[in-house]
């Protein structure tokens, strides 16, 4: 039988399988697993039909847990049901798991595996989420590449439907869950003969039914349960038999050799690696280059790990075999080792077999094995005195378990092309990678595969794809070193990192930049120009930011770029390579309007024929900088951690830190304030200060996503000896000081919010100009910040006001003119020298704390913000527990000083009696509590409470306590502690970061999402109205509650901060945060504006909710926006979210459309009756 073929990724490859073995699919997202179901919901939603002739119905949770319980319940009432999850997500399903295993339900897990997060969390793929799930009861099968994927899925499929034991199919995150690579498919039409439909029509005959009930989920006494337990033994013993049949099956259909372990190498080999996953594919590669060289070696792929067939590990090794080294890729602190070793020794013992076995750990979060590594396993293996325990791939200078590489390992592949393409998060570059991959695998009878290496910022972080292509099925799961040609498509990078290390002689480097030939000498560093002449390369440039700002395009160079890839590389003829690009633009971009195709298609036009060839001058071979490296302004003199930790990450040379380096950080401490440091100069356009418009307002700081932009105040005598470019104006309302707007060029993302928010009305006091002409203000920038931070000669509680106080929160990861950080920043402007947050997961975890970059910093007396994250489900109850912790330490305190006061005199006691007094209140803490300090110190603790007072010091300063996190937690998966946090009546703050969609793993629906809104898991627009959390909270009647939109209110915004902070009871502010899953069509440099049209639309509302005015006989609800006056449908078709669902399906949209924005009023009339009843119904 012949199968198409058709480039994809291992979770389309899984989606496609569980497609058509599904009925139900409950989800809910996580990364990496997330694109399965968003697969499966798309199409559900076109219509497409599975094995049953019928289509999927997909239901989004709000939680895996939900989704686990769900999938349950569906199984129970007798439909076939896929859930697919990793990660936290699947220890979320745990108690799930053994339920559907013990009640014999045929449900399948599908799993893109995934690291846990224990000293920080990592989304990448290793095997410690399958393996804390081992115990459950679940059959669990594994593969080790897209291909595998597409042909075993189905067998985990048929298997649980045939045995009723529920699978867990599993295979690695990321590598081979996001690794495209061109396959052989299934039909559905092949499949179906397969599935034994008696064993489909007894599990519908055994589901829950009210015409024939049971009662099922009972509780057993000690009497029976082990022995019930032990009843299902059979079930298990016959699943290897039936895999192994329908692992024959596949292999008849589709010509493969698919066993439960298979045996690849030689049939005497003397040493064996077993192990499990894409590894896999590293190992067999190596096999075959040592068999060549005269080796006996061989390997085993187990693809069936539970349950473990001994007998069929046994059968599969070799009779020659005497050393075998299992490597698994998780870790067990505390075990005798990791779980696969376990096994194979026992079986290796219970066969009765004479073989040493040894034990490896590799791979961890993704973390590359490449053949050097396996070639060190089998040397360990052979060696006299090897290591029995051991780890790959890193440099462990502690404990010393790590192997080193081998060295000249060159395991060939002949007639490939490898390629590598550096990118900047949101210019496209990784989505026209993955079109040109598609065109090739799809178009030609060539092989493909693409990866893509990511650093942890979001829009605006680094990117690199990997691309490979050759006429051989490609079997390299790991990161291209010795690429033919190199993109860089972002000019800041070549200061930054090692840009075309091990490119091949004679390669082609292309650069992406604004530089003419002859400024390159100038601006491309003197060991870039050393390598481009000794590699003698044929070095191309494209001024692609030119192009695509010329076509409307903006900042997305990606068409441009991708259509001088084909003219480059010619590995399909250029007119094809145009042809199949223009078709994959309509693919792409086509819901997004025929505007966007069009302004496309010219940028691959012009791309085609922007390419300019540099002659390399011959002298650049011996290219020296001039004057040595500039140290970058603010770096001069950089803490120890930013030196050998953050540094070497940042110029992604993080895989070669050896394991000592993080002595002292063991449990994953992050100093703060390290952010500052990178200075990454990432923006082509930066804000330039105008003195003679400005009005000095500091707006313009106000809602800076990335605090660039301050207002700095100066003495004469400051001013006098500052660095050059350092303009001033006397400050308006500030005697005796000058004013400044102070930019820094290299932290700013360019975005451009400011230049929209300035009022001056002479005209923009800020403009945004070429970063090229204005890394001059780089020195100035860092001299203002620097200074003595003066009085505030305003209000701090005021808009102005506010922006004299140093944020605690600068240059974060988070996307050019993101609309959730400026309230952070704020919060820590205004609270941050003693605030503690705890922080969901989620996109502000992420721009919140992403290794090695700590944007929450200090003030000048080393004061600022506590930061952790635990994970996503329960931020609201450890957030209450600090809280505890903390209220707890501080009654003590209050016992402690009470007792102190009846025996002090004077001053003490005067200290002492007023911190007592207003050890709850937030204003004026600091100083109460120095002022007791102080008083001590001088007296001398001379008694058992003062001295304990002082060894408690720290816990004198009321804390002001935030919840903070995005709206899939606070609506979703942790509304529960929300609620519970709320009802507890304690004095805890909950800021909501609202962006209507789960930002951070790829926008997915929320419960705050709105009707209409298209969506990951609402393809067809939302169907349901928004939740109201702030309704909902209001009803225990002593929460404050808040919605604020700073872009449409500051002075709202500064109320309802300050109001709720000082409230003594919980209080909860949802904040409504622009996004770029929003598809704001006026770019989110206009993110603020897009907050004063929702606002003016009557899309979102204002108001306040403050208990304690109740109990003054005032009215507590205060509905603080006004009546709309702007079009609900204009600003609607603003956004791609709810503009495409127009061009999509116009049928419904129009409905939805009014639907949603009578939502909006019904919810505004609601509560102008809250306002309205309070005042009238006393």
């Amino acid at each position: 039988m012949s199968r198409k073929f058709k480039t994809m990724d291992g979770n389309q490859a899984a989606a496609h399988v569980s497609y058509g073995f599904t009925e139900v699919a409950a989800i809910y997202p996580i990364t990496p697993s997330s694109p399965m179901p968003e697969h499966i919901d798309e199409w559900a939603a076109s219509g497409r039909k599975n094995i049953f002739g019928n289509t999927v119905q997909v239901v989004e949770m709000q939680s895996e847990a939900g989704a686990a319980a769900a999938t349950h319940g569906s199984l129970q009432a007798g439909a076939l049901t896929t859930t697919f999850t990793s990660s936290q997500g699947l220890l979320l399903m745990l108690p799930n798991l053994y339920k559907v295993a013990g009640e014999l339900l045929p449900g399948v897990f599908q799993v893109a595996a995934r690291a846990l997060a224990a000293h920080a969390l990592a989304i990448f793929g290793d095997h410690q989420d399958v393996m804390a799930a081992r115990a459950a009861g679940c059959a669990m099968l594994a593969e080790s590449s897209v291909q595998e994927v597409m042909d075993l899925s189905a067998v985990a499929h048929l298997t649980a439907i045939k045995t009723r034991v529920p699978f867990i199919n599993f295979f690695d995150g990321f590598r081979t869950s996001h690794e495209i690579q061109k396959i052989e498919i299934w039909d559905y039409e092949d499949l179906k003969p397969l599935v034994d439909m008696d064993a489909v029509k007894a599990f519908r005959k055994n589901a829950l039914n009210p015409d024939a009930p049971v009662t099922r989920g009972t509780a057993e006494n000690p009497d029976v349960y082990f022995q019930h337990r032990e009843a299902s033994n059979k079930f298990y013993l016959n699943v290897p038999d039936v895999v192994e049949h329908y692992m024959n099956e596949v292999n008849k259909l589709a010509g493969t050799n698919y066993q439960l372990f298979n045996y690849h190498g030689a049939p005497d080999a003397t040493d064996v690696i077993v192990t499990m996953g894409s590894s896999a594919q590293v190992v067999q590669s190596t096999v075959d280059y040592l068999n060549k060289l005269g080796r006996k070696v061989g390997f085993i792929n187990v693809h069936l790990f539970r349950p473990f067939a001994t007998d069929r590990l046994l059968k599969a090794l070799p009779q020659t075999v005497e050393r075998i080294a299992v490597l698994d890729r998780t870790k067990e602190p505390g075990a005798l080792a990791e779980p696969l070793f376990l096994d194979v020794q026992a079986a290796v013992i219970d066969g009765g077999r004479n073989v040493k076995v040894i034990a490896g750990r590799y791979g961890l979060s993704s973390k590359d094995v490449i053949p050097a590594d396996i070639v060190a396993v089998f040397d360990n293996l052979a060696a006299e005195n090897g290591k029995k325990f051991f780890t790959l791939g890193i440099n462990d200078d502690v404990t010393f378990l790590s192997l080193d590489r081998a060295e000249g390992v060159e395991v060939e592949t002949p007639g490939l092309t490898e390629c590598k393409f550096w990118g900047f998060g949101s210019d496209g570059t990784v989505g026209a990678n993955k079109s040109a991959i598609k065109i090739i695998g799809d178009h030609t009878d060539m092989y493909a595969q693409a990866y893509f290496d990511y650093d942890s910022k979001k829009s605006g972080g680094v990117t690199m794809s990997h691309l490979r292509f050759g006429k051989n099925p490609i079997n390299l799961p790991y990161l291209v070193t010795e690429p033919q040609f190199v993109a860089c498509h972002r000019q800041s990078y070549v200061h930054e990192y090692d840009l075309i290390r091990g490119i091949k002689k004679g390669g082609t480097f292309l650069l992406n930049c604004t530089w003419s030939p002859e400024e390159l000498n100038e601006h491309l560093p003197a060991k870039l120009r050393r390598q481009i002449a000794e590699k003698e390369l044929n070095f191309y440039i494209i001024n692609a930011a030119k192009i695509a700002s010329e076509i409307g395009l903006g900042g997305r160079i990606n068409m441009v770029t991708q259509a001088a890839f084909f003219k480059l590389t010619e590995i399909i003829p250029v007119d094809d390579a145009v042809k199949y690009l223009k078709e994959s633009v309509v693919t792409s971009y086509g819901k997004k309007g025929q505007n966007i195709v069009d302004m496309n298609n010219a940028a691959i036009d012009q791309g085609v024929n922007a390419l300019v060839k540099v002659d390399v001058p011959a002298d650049w071979k011996n290219a020296v900088d001039e004057g040595g490296h500039a140290v970058k302004p603010g770096c001069e003199s950089c803490p120890s951690f930013v030196q050998n930790i953050a540094q070497p990450i940042n110029a992604q040379a993080g895989y070669d830190l050896p394991v000592s380096t993080f002595a002292g950080y063991e449990d994953g401490t992050l100093p703060a304030g390290t952010a500052k440091f990178e200075k990454r100069g990432p923006a082509l356009f930066v804000p330039k200060w105008l003195p003679e418009n400005c009005i000095q307002c500091n707006q313009c700081s106000f809602v800076c996503p990335h605090a660039t932009i301050r207002p700095i105040l100066a003495t004469e005598a400051e001013v006098a000896a500052a660095p050059e470019h350092f303009d001033t104006i006397p400050a308006l309302g500030a005697k005796d000081l000058q004013f400044r707007i102070a930019v820094s060029p290299l932290d700013c993302l360019g975005c451009g919010n400011c230049v929209d928010i300035c009022p001056a009305p002479k005209g923009k006091a800020i403009v945004m100009t070429s970063i090229d002409s204005e890394i001059e203000q780089a020195e100035a920038w860092n001299y203002g910040v620097n200074l003595p931070v003066k009085e505030n000669p305003m209000k701090k509680e005021t808009v102005k006001g506010s922006q004299f106080e140093q944020p605690l929160f600068e240059f974060s990861g988070a996307c050019a003119g993101c609309g959730e950080t400026p309230y952070a920043k704020l919060l820590t402007q205004l609270f941050g020298d003693r605030m503690m947050i705890a922080n969901a997961t989620g996109c502000s975890s992420i721009w919140g704390a992403s290794m090695p970059a700590s944007p929450y910093t200090t003030n000048q007396q080393g004061q600022g913000p506590s930061w952790a994250n635990s994970l996503f489900e329960d931020n609201a109850e450890y957030g209450y527990g600090m809280y505890i912790g903390v209220k707890k330490i501080r009654q003590q305190l209050v016992e402690l000083a009470a007792k102190a006061v009846e025996t002090a005199t004077g001053e003490l006691k005067e200290a002492l009696e007023q911190w007592i007094e207003f050890a709850n209140l937030g204003a004026a803490t600091r100083q109460r509590s120095e002022r007791l300090v102080a008083a001590i110190e001088a007296e001398g603790a001379t008694t058992p409470e003062l001295k304990e007072i002082l060894e408690k010091k720290q816990f004198l300063i009321k804390r002001s306590h935030w919840i903070f996190g995005g709206d899939g937690w606070a609506y979703d998966i942790g509304f529960g502690g929300v609620d519970h946090v709320l009802a507890s009546g304690e004095d805890i703050n909950i800021f909501v970061f609202d962006t209507e969609v789960y930002s951070n793993t790829g926008g997915q629906a929320s419960k705050s999402t709105n009707i209409a809104a298209v969506a990951q898991f609402a393809a067809s627009g939302k169907r349901t109205k928004k939740k109201d959390l702030g309704m909902m909270a209001m009803s225990y009647g002593y929460v404050y509650v808040a919605q604020v939109a700073m872009g449409a209110d500051k002075n709202q915004l500064m109320k309802a901060v300050a109001e709720a902070e000082a409230y003594p009871g919980p209080s909860l502010i949802i904040a409504y945060s622009p996004c770029i899953n929003h598809g704001i069509k006026a770019g989110m440099g206009k993110a603020q504006e897009e907050q004063r049209k929702a606002v003016a639309a009557g899309y979102w509302d204002l108001y306040r909710y403050n208990p304690q005015l109740k109990e003054e006989g005032k009215n507590p609800f205060s509905l603080d926006s006004k009546e709309p006056t702007e079009n609900f449908q204009d600003f609607l078709k603003g956004e791609v979210r709810y503009a495409s669902l127009a061009k999509a399906a116009p049928d419904v949209a129009e409905e939805l459309f009014a639907k949603t924005e009578q939502d909006a009023k019904d919810r505004r009339l609601s509560y102008v009756r809250l306002q309205k009843g309070f005042e009238d119904v006393k």
